[in-house]
Order: C-alpha cells, then structure tokens, then sequence
C-alpha cells in the first residue's frame, strides 16, 4: 500500500467528523449513517476519513471495518481519481493498534492513527509515565503499527501545552520508527494563531528527519481560534488539517472542514495552496451532518449558515443589485447553494423535480428515492404556491437520509386551545405491519402526540433536546424539528478515546412538515426507531472497554 503523500502546494484534508465529531454530546450516529455520511465525504473529496475508535465497541469496529469495505474502494467524483484513505484511531498500545488494523485493512488505501500525549500535565496525571517512558512507548507502538502497514499518523495529544523541544525528541523518534504523518494537536483549544504557527514552524525546523513526513494540525474551538489556529499552522509548513463539518465535536468543537477549505480557495494570493474538495458538494454535506447528528447550524455560522449569504440592510441590498462583490466575497453557487430560476409548484412534473435535484448536487438518487421526494413534494407544493430549494432540503433530510422504520406514522389528530386540555390521537404501522391507534392528554400538543406515540410502543426514554425551526419564511413555511432522546435503562455507548470513559448515546431524530406537531411527531418516531434498532442489536454489541492506555 502507498502511503498518502502531499504535493508542496496541496493541503489533504483529513475529516474526523465520525470520530471527533461523534464525540460531540448528542451526536452519536449509527452505521448506517456513518456510512451514508462517509460516501459523501468520498463526493466530497476529502482526502483522509477518520472512520471511527475502533476498539471503542464492536458497533464501532463493525461501522469501521463497513466503511473500509463498501467506501474505501470509491473513486466516483474524486478530482485525484484515487479513493479516500480510511484511517482507524489508536491509544499507542499493541491491542489498540492491531484492532484499528484489523477494521480498515479492507480499504484499498488505509492508515493507523495512533497517539500519546506529550504535556506534563498529561504525564504526570493521567499517564503516570515520564517523558523517558513517553518515548519508549511512542518508539514501541509506531514500530509496531509499521509492522501492519505501511501509512501511520502519529499524533501528540496536548501538543499546544506540550515542551516545544520535548516534542522535537518525540517526534523526532517516531519519524525513525516509522510514522509518516505528525499531527500536532492543540487538544484542549489553548493556543493563539501567532503561538501555533510559532510551534509548527520550529518543529519542522528542528526535528530531526521532518522532511520524511507529513505535517498536520488539528485544532479545538474552545476559544474560537480553530480555524485562525489551523490557517496559521498551515501558514508555518503543515501540509494536512485535520476537520469536521459544521465544526462539530467535543466542548466548543474542531476547526470546520467549510471555513479552512474556502479561507483557502477565497485568498489564493494570502496562501496559494489548493485542495482536492469539491466545494459545490459543501453545502449538502454540511446539512447531511446536520441531519444526522441532529445539531441544528447555527443561522449565523460562516459558509454554511442560514444567514451566509442573506443580505438585509438597505444599503447592503443595493449594493448586492449593482454588483454582488459590494458584499459577498463568494458565490453561494461555490459551496452548493442553487440560485436556479426554475420555480417549482404543484404543476410540476416528474421530471422537472429529478432535473432540479441534480441541479442542487442529489445526483446520486436512485428512483426509489426520487420518486419518494416528489411524492411528499406534491404534498406541500399543494399547500405552497412556490417551493423553494430550502423546503427540498427539509424534504430530503425527512425522506431519504432516515432510517429503516420500525413503526410508521399513519395518522395524527390534536385538540387543543387556552382552555381545554391538549389532546392527541394516533394511528401508527408497527413491525409487524399491524396498524395500532392510541390517544393520550398532554401539557401541550406535541406532547400529547409523545405521549400517544409512548402508550403504542411503550418503551421508556427520557426527551433531552427539543428545537423547531421554520425552513423559509411565511406561514406556509415547511418546520424542521429536531430533538434528542436517552433510554431510562443504561444503554449502548462507545468509549472516548481521550479519558478512556464511556459515553452512552444519545438518539437524535428529525422530522419535516408544514404543520409543526406533524413534524415534531416525525422526529420524535425517527429517534425512537434508531434507539429500537440499536436495543435489538445490544445484546451482541455491549462489551466496557475500561482499560487505560497500556504504559
């Protein structure tokens, strides 16, 4: 296997959005999602995909080892006509390392990324080890990753807080013991620009051999300088970021694959370098994530808010109308958002609706799931004189990225007002292809449709998050709703590879409509089919991972 190598002018772009990001409370996927989200970044032309912590569970080493498998080989779209590297994440100890191995051996193109931290305050207390013992387990590990394959990310956990010629011994041992790739994490989001770009530059400087590798950053939000901190360290020599989309992630979160990608693309003449992103593909990405972490973007969140490219003080829009460089430094078209005049309505036919869905960058749907779009399109084209781009979306997230359905929702009817108690009945498809009905009274009445919804499938769970937000303005706006549920009784988890704690999941559903209780009922089935789904496959999966990094 060839290692990845990057051109003198070329940033590789490593998306951990299904490791680091999952890591975000509440963003727990499951496979089938990853690996949706996973082809995508393959569209996308990301270069490298974290895949996952393998050894965190066997559901995290089975959606590894499938995204090695069926996204590994796929070269559709990719401006380098190469497939994507699938890289498994890896505390420096042999079990570790060989179970990282062992889910992304299939890919074609794959990587071991292992890691120690390298501050004292990591030493001393979580590690326990000193800096001589540091670099014996460093030297022990890489050579033992190297044995396996040929591509290994070594990464200094806490580098921002870390001896700035301590690193250079360490890293400097790993290049000897084979590791291609150095990252240079600012863990814990400490640093400012000036201070990372410092750090890069005096380690590729010093270290001994550092022409033999790869330099990486990878940089924490947590005083919103990731992005600032990657540009700079990018700047000082490093020739990989590492990103998720939407910048999700544990804390404050991780630099965002949009904003490294498009600073670079938008001030060629501050960086002239490039990447291999197709960036009309940022857009629907962005939004798949969105989707299904259920993380709602921010409106005013660069590239890729609701508001990245709204226009609505005065002076703002007369300046748009002579010349739209007055106020905007991108197209909206560069990172996938449609300015097509085509108006969709309740006359449009089938045909129209596949062209304008392969003009918004849906190119890859098959009929089944073209012809489950337009009939839901038809649905709210009857209720809205003109759909725009936005109500597709909603369209498609509800549609096509859900999941397999346990029980379906046939039929929702609510009473309700200021002086009478809500009041919801529900008619539902369960599993068995049975159709069951219920009602239940509320506080309100989407929680009375919940409480309905309970009584038919009665399985517990606790409501941990609940947003609506309307798709376009008006009041035939389409409502998404998102929220998030946690079963009562100790449930799945996976295991954070930082602390070695477990983090137990958390379900995330979204749901799309013109009446808000229909789409917050969607939701609410959506999150309560994964958790279903999840529960029957739990008996096979639940294995602690308890143990600290082998010293």
């Amino acid at each position: 296997m060839t290692q990845q190598t990057a051109a003198n002018d070329t940033i590789l772009i490593f998306d951990t959005t299904l490791r680091d990001g999952e890591q975000s409370p509440g963003a727990t996927l499951n496979v089938e999602e990853k690996l949706e989200i996973a082809r995508q970044l393959s569209r996308l032309g990301v270069d490298i995909c974290e895949a996952g912590f393998p050894i965190a569970s066997p559901g995290d080493f089975e959606a590894v080892r499938r995204i090695a498998e069926e996204v590994g080989p796929l070269t559709e779209g990719r401006k380098d006509g190469r497939p994507m590297v699938i890289a498994g994440l890896a505390r420096a100890n042999e079990e570790d390392i060989r179970r990282a191995y062992d889910a992304v051996k299939v890919a074609p193109r794959h990587r071991i990324h292992t890691f120690l931290a390298t501050s004292d305050i990591h030493l001393k207390h979580k590690l326990r080890m000193d800096r001589e013992e540091c670099v014996e387990q460093v030297i022990r590990s890489i050579s033992f990753a190297r044995t396996l394959c040929d591509d290994i990310e070594f990464s200094t956990e806490d580098a921002g807080r870390s001896d700035p010629d301590f690193l250079v011994q360490v890293l400097g041992e790993a290049i000897k013991a084979g590791a291609t790739t150095l990252n240079i994490p600012d863990t814990v989001g400490y640093t400012t620009p000036d201070e990372y770009g410092r750090l890069i530059a005096y380690l590729i400087a010093n270290t001994p051999g550092a022409e033999k590798a790869i330099w990486s950053v990878h940089c924490h939000n947590d005083l919103g300088l990731a992005t600032a901190n990657t540009l700079a360290g990018i700047q000082a020599g490093a020739r990989q970021a590492e990103v998720t989309l939407n910048g999700i992630g544990e804390r404050a979160g991780n630099t965002a694959l949009e904003e490294v990608v498009m600073a670079l693309t938008t001030r060629p003449q501050n960086f002239n370098l490039q990447t291999n992103i197709d960036t009309t593909q940022i857009a629907r990405t962005s939004h798949m994530v969105s989707t299904y972490t259920g993380m709602v973007i921010q409106p005013n969140k660069a590239i890729v808010g609701a508001n990245a490219f709204a226009h609505e003080a005065g002076i703002h829009q007369d300046g748009m109308l002579k010349n739209h460089q007055t106020y905007e430094i991108m197209r909206p078209e560069a990172v996938g958002l449609n300015t097509s005049k085509l108006v969709l309505g309740k006359h449009s036919g089938r045909h129209a609706f596949r062209v304008h869905l392969r003009e918004m960058g849906y190119d890859n749907l098959d009929d089944t799931e073209v012809v489950a779009a337009f009939k839901r399109f038809k649905k709210i084209a009857d209720k809205k004189k003109v759909v725009t781009d936005a109500d597709i979306e909603a369209i498609i997230a509800d549609e096509i990225y859900q999941p397999p359905e346990t029980w379906r929702l046939d039929h929702i009817q609510v009473s309700c007002g200021d002086h009478s108690i809500p009041t919801a009945s529900v008619v539902m498809t369960g599993p068995d292809g049975a159709q069951y009905q219920d009602a239940a009274l509320g506080s309100g009445p989407v929680d009375a449709v919940y409480q309905a919804i309970n009584r038919i499938i009665g399985v517990a769970n606790r409501l941990t998050e609940f947003s609506i937000n309307a798709v376009t303005e008006g009041l035939d706006a389409v409502a998404e709703a998102t929220i998030r549920i946690q079963p009562i009784e100790e449930g799945d988890f996976t295991v954070n590879p930082q602390t070695s704690k477990a983090i137990y999941r958390t379900f995330s559903g979204h749901g799309a409509s013109t009446d808000i209780v229909v789409a917050s009922a969607r939701a609410y089935l959506s999150a309560l089919n994964k958790m279903l789904a999840e529960r029957d496959k739990r008996p096979h999966q639940l294995q602690r991972i308890t143990n600290e990094p082998t010293v």
